[in-house]
């Protein structure tokens, strides 16, 4: 059903999101028979991905057939490529936890006018969770208002993330980054989907969020909703031109701040001194390790030699009969 308080195109976005979200919840009744492949190491698809992103794309041509598309797994082949809309399309977030029933997935949908995201849907169908938002009309999270957590201690507060896993991905660097973040915070979180976990920020259940190469289909929608419920969205360093930079922190405004603090040293638009300084540190705990491992087999060697020096033991006599306590 359509909202008559929702932007038009929204109100689309959102038949098409709720349409996508019938397929996956039929689909997850029985997930063991959805058939997997993978694209490329720890990165699945299933025939629910592109099921859904048909859905998607299908309803969203019905009403606006000039329009063009950016989907995660059809690209840009349908719709007008050209076109000054754009719908920023990923069919089914956390298609990882889908495939092992890890009940964290969502439909992400946004649209970008110019360049400029200004509708916003996020769906989660496990939870008939509807998160909404327009340019300058707010964030709703089923049709009620949301807005950033008040709380501007980082360490009280929970903040979500994603891991490595793509081959290449800077694994060391990356376990840096969250300790910095760990020891600072409340708890680091890791659900599985980048585009869920900003729609956490926006409704105050996170207090920030940050993550690696992300694609914009990851946070075109989760951005807006972050904006719209009066939070801070950028890359590290804390530029707002984020979107295709496969860098992104988010949180209420004091949060905002010091994540791009701890974590601007990590941005790939850092400054040489500050690269330098992280690659340095990195290689700190190496040669810690080295010298423990050092220090190990030196006192390994010296136990042996100490045991090879010792005189062998006195054989102990058996006691005589006058020696018994009886």
């Amino acid at each position: 059903m359509s909202s008559p308080h929702l932007h038009p195109m929204l109100n689309v976005a959102v038949k098409a999101a709720r349409a996508a979200g019938a397929i996956i919840n039929r689909a997850a009744l029985d997930v063991e028979a959805v058939r997997v492949s993978q694209k490329q190491v720890n990165d699945f698809v299933t025939e629910v991905d592109h099921a859904s992103e048909r859905a998607i794309i299908d309803t969203l041509l019905e009403a606006y057939p000039g329009h063009g598309f950016l989907a995660e797994e059809s690209g840009q082949t349908r719709g007008n490529k050209d076109s000054d809309f754009i719908w920023i399309i990923d069919p089914l977030d956390g298609t990882t936890n889908f495939i092992h029933g890890f009940p964290v997935y969502c439909v992400s949908i946004a649209l970008a006018v110019r360049g400029k995201i200004e509708q916003a849907v996020i769906y989660d169908p496990t939870r008939n969770d509807l998160f909404t938002a327009s340019k300058g009309r707010g964030a709703f999270l089923n049709d009620r208002r949301i807005r950033v957590s008040k709380r501007t201690r980082l360490q009280e507060c929970l903040i979500s993330t994603g891991f490595p896993f793509r081959k290449g991905d800077n694994f060391p660097l990356y376990l840096q980054m969250m300790g910095e973040v760990m020891q600072r915070t409340a708890g680091l979180r890791r659900p599985g989907a980048a585009a869920l976990d900003l729609a956490y920020v926006a409704a105050g259940f996170s207090d920030g969020f940050f993550e690696t190469g992300l694609q914009p289909w990851d946070v075109a929608a989760g951005s807006l909703l972050v904006t719209e419920a009066g939070g801070l969205v950028g890359n590290f360093t804390g530029e707002a031109d984020f979107l295709h930079q496969k860098e992104c922190v988010a949180g209420a405004p004091r949060v905002y701040g010091q994540l791009v603090s701890l974590l601007s040293k990590y941005s790939k638009f850092a400054s040489a001194g500050e690269k330098a300084a992280v690659r340095q540190k990195l290689a700190q705990p190496q040669a810690g390790q080295a010298v423990d491992e050092a220090a190990d087999d030196a006192r390994a060697a010296a136990e042996q030699g100490r045991e090879a020096a010792a005189p062998a033991a006195e054989p102990t006599e058996p006691p005589r009969a006058d020696d018994a306590p009886f």
